[in-house]
């Protein structure tokens, strides 16, 4: 369920924001390999996509392990809470030296059109309410706020047994 808000809420900002977003299918800079999730979200993959975990090979070591080799994701229904935000304009607050300040980003391939400093709150994601969701799920799990890295989703020991004699599986984490 908080994916599908997720979705309609980025949903709103892709049409928004359509005229600068580059983002399409293959486009696969934001997609690198030390993404980490919450083990809520591991746990929805392992169970969603058990058979490519287990006998697949992971995207090799540069670029997010989910990969196919046209730079397609293969758990697209089932991605991560991150990657159905990435390319928006993302504000977030944070401190500095005592004072809270608005920052913002975007990117560089979005960058075209109006200065992100310029638009509205409502016109960029903002960090930290989904994610605050995000992380309530997993408390109630009792898993406290274990991440795990994607690429340790796939089974290293199938693909150490299938790996020939003598050699060792690549692209293990």
């Amino acid at each position: 369920m908080l994916h599908r808000e997720v979705d309609e809420a980025a949903g709103r900002l892709e049409r928004l924001h359509a005229d600068r977003l580059r983002c399409r299918r293959g486009c696969t800079d934001c997609c690198v390999d030390d993404i980490r999730v919450f083990a809520v979200e591991a746990d929805r993959i392992r169970e969603r996509h058990g058979e490519l975990l287990a006998s697949g090979r992971p995207h090799p070591a540069g670029a997010c392990a989910f990969l196919d080799g046209a730079g397609a994701c293969r758990i697209y229904d089932d991605r991560p809470y991150v990657c159905r935000t990435q390319g928006l304009p993302l504000r977030w607050l944070d401190e500095d030296r005592g004072r809270t300040v608005e920052l913002r980003d975007i990117c560089p391939l979005n960058e075209e059109g109006p200065v992100i400093e310029t638009l509205a709150e409502e016109d960029c994601w903002t960090l930290g309410p989904f994610e605050g969701r995000l992380a309530t799920l997993q408390a109630e799990t009792g898993a406290g706020m274990e991440r795990i890295p994607l690429r340790s989703l796939f089974d290293n020991e199938a693909r150490k047994r299938q790996a020939p004699p003598g050699t060792s599986a690549p692209d293990l984490p």
